[in-house]
């Protein structure tokens, strides 16, 4: 097959690749230049939509109407954006061979690529229960939440079981969700998950409570402590019961998985520097190899304001470092400098009729304020994090935008505070920062 070069190429379509190319634009990329190779069909889309409006029973989102770059106000770049900007998006193609050495990409259809310049943009892949040998977990009826070909299915399966059962195994961010976006499609959901409270690695006790108790009133059961250990099945080889480690049996029509992810690094295993699960990058996204960058879920990088070296797996991330290492790629070839990626960790999710935000880091000391009782109407709280005297991490549900943006400046410029004075004065602390 005949070998195609390229000037730059993304490896991976995932939101990344989307704001990476809409860098590369601003940048003035020339035509023909740049390459995006993705094994998924469809051009570069915000991945957060999969699991809340993309399953909503009506008025739900379907492409082209969140192809980034949506989600944060931007243009919607469809495949026609690409064309005209001169920018290659080639799909359906899976690389299966990258040789950082010679600068050479290999797809499993056979077809070389040649870059001067690579993005890996390869983006995390789901968790499965086979990975862990779990009974019966190739089961039909059991779902993963990654790309758009995983939401069809769920889909298709909402449509044909209406009314009936789901058991959604984690109580991270898609458990939360999908629990939510289930609940709205009236079926009924049991939520299971080991640890002793919901978003673990994020939530507080406190903070948990209030969702618990939410989403059971919203008809949520939520079942802690244990673990599924097998599935039944049905004749037909669809899910029928979920088995549970502590020995209770529940029935399902759909099964849906949420247990984490894991970065796609191994097609440079050995030929990048890695720390932390990921590509070690530093503050312009370059890696040790020179020429290659990488960028989201992939990259562990320097987290200036914490001194700290970390992985961040959030869409917020995924947009912010695609834009840094292009800006980077053609400073260097400027011989000119950008600033350091200089980021705030932030998260948030939506479900039901609620809405939070997290901004800075989750460490040290903490004070829950306002109404975080889950039969209330208003439902607005908080919590702060304080470390040495500072507030270092910021929390809100149901905060308004002005709310929102000053949790972040907050967390962003680390004020004194006391405990005493945050549970006093809540979220008018940060609003007066």
């Amino acid at each position: 097959m005949a070998e195609k070069s390229f000037k730059y190429v993304i490896v991976g379509g995932g939101v990344s690749a989307g704001y990476a190319a809409r860098e590369f634009a601003k940048q003035g990329v020339k035509p023909g230049e740049l390459a995006i190779i993705s094994k998924e069909a469809v051009a570069p889309y915000e991945r957060p939509a999969l699991s809340k409006a993309y399953l909503f029973p009506e008025g739900a989102a379907r492409l082209p109407g969140f192809h980034v770059c949506v989600g944060s106000g931007g243009e919607r770049q469809l495949p026609e954006w690409y064309a005209e900007k001169g920018i290659s998006l080639i799909l359906s193609t899976e690389i299966v061979k990258a040789d950082l050495a010679s600068k050479t990409l290999v797809s499993a259809a056979g077809e070389s690529f040649k870059y001067q310049t690579l993005i890996i943009a390869t983006g995390s892949t789901v968790l499965k229960l086979s990975d862990f040998g779990v009974q019966g977990a190739d089961s039909k009826n059991i779902f993963y939440l990654r790309e758009i070909d995983d939401a069809d299915q769920l889909v298709e399966a909402l449509k044909a079981k209406k009314n009936g059962k789901a058991v959604i195994v984690g109580g991270g961010y898609i458990g939360l969700e999908l629990s939510a976006v289930l609940r709205l499609n009236n079926i009924e959901v049991n939520m299971v998950y080991p640890e002793p409270w919901c978003m673990p690695r994020l939530f507080t006790e406190g903070i948990a409570a209030f969702y618990e108790g939410y989403y059971q009133n919203k008809g949520v059961n939520i079942i802690k402590g244990t673990v599924a250990v097998g599935f039944d099945t049905h004749p037909n080889g669809e899910v029928k019961e979920v088995k549970l480690k502590d020995g209770r049996v529940l029935e399902a029509d759909i099964v849906v998985v949420g247990v984490g992810a894991r970065p796609l690094t191994t097609l440079f295993k050995g030929q990048v520097e890695e720390e932390k699960g990921g590509i070690k990058t530093d503050a312009f996204f370059k890696t040790s190899v020179p020429d290659v960058y990488a960028v989201g879920d992939v990259a562990t990088f320097p987290l200036k304001m914490y001194n700290d070296i970390r992985r961040v797996e959030h869409v917020d991330h995924s947009r912010k470092s695609a834009e840094q290492a292009v800006k980077a790629i053609f400073a260097s070839e400027q011989g000119k400098s950008v600033d350091e990626y200089d980021y705030l960790p932030y998260f948030y999710s939506r479900a039901f009729d609620l809405s939070w935000q997290f901004y800075g880091d989750n460490v040290g000391e903490t004070v829950l304020f306002g109404d975080a009782d889950p039969n209330s109407a208003t439902h607005k709280f908080g919590q702060y994090w304080i470390k040495d005297g500072k507030i270092v991490g910021a929390f809100l549900e149901s905060g308004s935008p002005e709310e929102n943006k000053a949790i972040a400046k907050v967390a962003k410029v680390q004020p004194p505070a006391t405990l005493d004075q945050l549970a006093q004065e809540g979220i008018s602390f940060a609003s007066k920062i």
